[in-house]
């Protein structure tokens, strides 16, 4: 929720533009003295006045007339390329039923939002208390987004093919490709901003979180993040500490590798892991990864309902901007939209996408064996010369691997895209979860693949821990240059001057200064990092128990620099409203699973466990047999711990239970 200062930061930003140029509402409840700039729409450089004029008429328009129900300023004039954009009331009221939010009723429980009952809820007159920032910027986004020509016509100003709109195609699309519009943006409001640095970054503690206020001011999306990093890593603390116990307490804990002498061969020292030490780390990582999820999910939900985004309604929402398809009526809501049967999508996604993906999971396989047979190669024309141009070219395949494994993610990447969009998924949330998974699929193998090989192909356990380590300091050195250092750097030295600039022009107009900032590049590489950290962990931390350690030390500081970064580094995102992690949180479930078989196989290959094993007569064909054995009680036994912990809290279920069932009675009063 926001508060009195808030209130007094709208007044501020306000000044620098002048009143009277805000659009005239005629609607009583939507008058106000002031208006709260939101959104800026940043035009090209040559935009014809006319055609800024059309646009501003198009935004202002009523629903019924085409438009998009907000307010609009022109900036200094209308000959400036900007127009910022705020929204009446009414708008935000409406759009908020339709999101399907749930905001404080008068008996002070959450109840999903009726514009019909709206007198009954709280703060409902005040948009500033009622919802947060980050949801009104949204709302007028989405609004934006919703734009559609309703007949064939010409943008003024803008001459022959480009400057036609077909009849229902979507308005600020069309504007992009035309080069009329080159972005929309959040407005920054600099003094919250600073008051939650102040309370976020700047502190001193490293635990603790303004996550509400994260929530207000940059959104649900934003906000599930960094209390998913910050859950994340404080529950990393019972894996650090279990795994210096096993390097440092039990006998040979650290797994020293050691090269024989004369064969070169590598082997596990007489200090390596004990059967006792591999089989605590290897069931514990099972139990952990498994309570950790189901207890992130309880605690998801309670976020989920304190900030009103538990009985989200966005498939009765209208089609996100890139959906196409026949023109008729929704037969769930009787609107006119583009419609598009699921089976053919379906038949896209299963005849066309997995097809293409499982291909260039293939290139990735095709590359890791040409990288081990080049090595091969090289490796025996070097013990047979020893120039010193072998000596080079051992280098050579590590090189082309890094080269072609970078080329076939850009190649990846791009394609994930375009599948997507051909998919033509209607809701937004689901383009972007088909996309994340795509991209999922192909940084999980690329990352894993290598290990998985070393592992159960080589069954070269000092060699997979080496890899292991030397990819978990490497990693964290470069993220920790890249996402603190070279972040505090720009910041505190390159950007100081203007920054100094900046603040000894008083008559510069601080909304159009956030043009200059860089667009946020969201949050799926931060999510990324995690997956992989939590693969490392679950899947190998049997092998080397210092992970949890390593990685404990990173995310420490991994939660200041993202949000230093956020803050300080880009401008605002949007930020739609979400319930939950979305397919992330299935990936992390999908990770929990796999690690149960990792780790059990690990355990077989490891040289101590199946020395131990013959020492009892156990035989090699029994040894596999036992294995299979425990991975299947073991998965079982996941299973049950999943099922004996709910998903919610039984608090929470009971108020989303009560939040459906006023809903129901709301509709049914509705009726009559």
């Amino acid at each position: 929720m926001t508060s009195m200062g808030d209130k007094g930061s709208v007044q501020t930003q306000t000044k620098v533009l002048s009143q009277g140029c805000w659009t005239e509402v005629s609607c009583p409840c939507c008058v106000s003295k002031q208006v709260e700039p939101l959104v800026l729409i940043q035009l090209s450089d040559n935009v014809q006045p006319v055609t800024k004029r059309w646009l501003i008429s198009l935004i202002e328009a009523s629903k019924r007339h085409g438009g998009a129900a907000l307010l609009t300023h022109p900036g200094e004039d209308e000959c400036r390329n900007v127009i910022v954009v705020s929204a009446p009331r009414c708008t935000l009221l409406r759009a908020t039923e339709d999101l399907g939010l749930c905001k404080k009723y008068h008996n002070e429980e959450m109840a999903s939002f009726s514009y019909h009952d709206r007198d009954n809820f709280t703060n409902v007159d005040d948009m500033q208390e009622f919802l947060t920032l980050a949801e009104r910027q949204y709302i007028v986004k989405n609004e934006l987004d919703s734009l559609q020509a309703q007949k064939k016509q010409r943008i003024p100003g803008i001459p022959e093919a480009p400057g036609v709109l077909e009849a229902w195609e979507n308005i600020c699309q069309k504007l992009v490709r035309a080069g009329v519009i080159k972005d929309i943006f959040p407005l920054h409001d600099q003094q919250r901003l600073n008051d939650l640095g102040r309370r976020w970054y700047s502190k001193k503690q490293i635990w603790g979180q303004p996550l509400d206020a994260i929530q207000s001011y940059f959104g649900s999306t934003v906000a599930f993040y960094f209390s998913f990093l910050d859950f994340y890593t404080w529950a990393l603390v019972p894996p650090a500490f279990l795994g210096l116990v096993l390097t440092f307490l039990l006998p040979g804990g650290g797994g020293v590798v050691k090269e024989q002498a004369g064969e070169g061969a590598m082997e596990e020292d007489d200090d390596g892991p004990s059967v006792s030490g591999h089989m605590v780390q290897a069931v514990f990582s099972m139990l952990w990864s498994t309570l950790f999820i189901e207890l992130w999910k309880r605690r998801s939900s309670s976020l989920s309902h304190r900030w009103g985004t538990l009985n989200l309604a966005e498939r009765f929402a209208g089609p996100r901007p890139g959906f196409h398809g026949t023109l008729g009526l929704n037969p769930e809501t009787g609107r006119l939209e583009p419609l598009f049967p699921e089976w053919q999508r379906q038949l896209r996604v299963g005849l066309v996408s997995l097809p293409l993906v499982g291909l260039l999971m293939g290139l990735v396989v095709l590359g890791m064996t040409c990288f081990y047979h080049g090595e091969a190669l090289v490796q025996g024309f070097h013990q047979d010369s020893g120039s010193l141009f072998s000596g080079v070219l051992l280098y050579m395949p590590s090189m082309a691997h890094i080269v072609y494994t970078n080329m076939l993610g850009n190649v990846y990447h791009a394609v994930a895209m375009q599948l997507t969009e051909w998919e033509n998924h209607r809701e937004e949330s689901s383009f972007q979860n088909h996309h994340t998974t795509k991209v999922l699929l192909f940084t999980f193998f690329n990352n894993f693949a290598v290990l998985f090989h070393i592992a159960f192909y080589k069954q070269d356990l000092p060699l997979l821990r080496k890899r292991l380590a030397s990819m978990l300091i490497g990693n964290q050195l470069v993220n920790q240059c890249t996402e603190v250092v070279v972040p505090f750097i720009v910041d505190r030295f390159l950007s100081a001057p203007h920054k100094k600039e900046q603040e000894d022009d008083l008559e510069m107009d601080k909304l159009r200064a956030q043009r200059s900032l860089p667009p946020y590049p969201g949050l799926f590489a931060e999510y990324i990092e995690l997956l992989l950290q939590f693969g490392y962990l679950s899947l190998f931390s049997c092998v080397y128990p210092l992970t949890a350690v390593l990685l404990l030390l990173n995310n420490i500081t991994e939660i200041r620099g993202d949000a230093y970064k956020i803050c300080k580094l880009f401008r605002k995102p949007f930020s739609a409203p979400v319930s939950n992690m979305g397919v992330w949180q299935t990936a992390f479930e999908v990770l929990g699973f796999v690690s149960v078989m990792s780790n059990c196989w690990l355990l077989l290959l490891s040289p101590r466990v199946q020395e131990f094993c013959l020492e009892g007569g156990i035989s090699g064909k029994n040894i596999i047999l036992v294995a299979i054995l425990v991975e299947h009680v073991l998965i079982l036994v996941k299973m049950v711990l999943a099922f004996m912990i709910p998903d919610e809290p039984d608090w929470v279920r009971i108020k989303r239970e009560q939040i459906e069932f006023n809903s129901m009675q709301a509709l049914g009063q509705q009726k009559l």
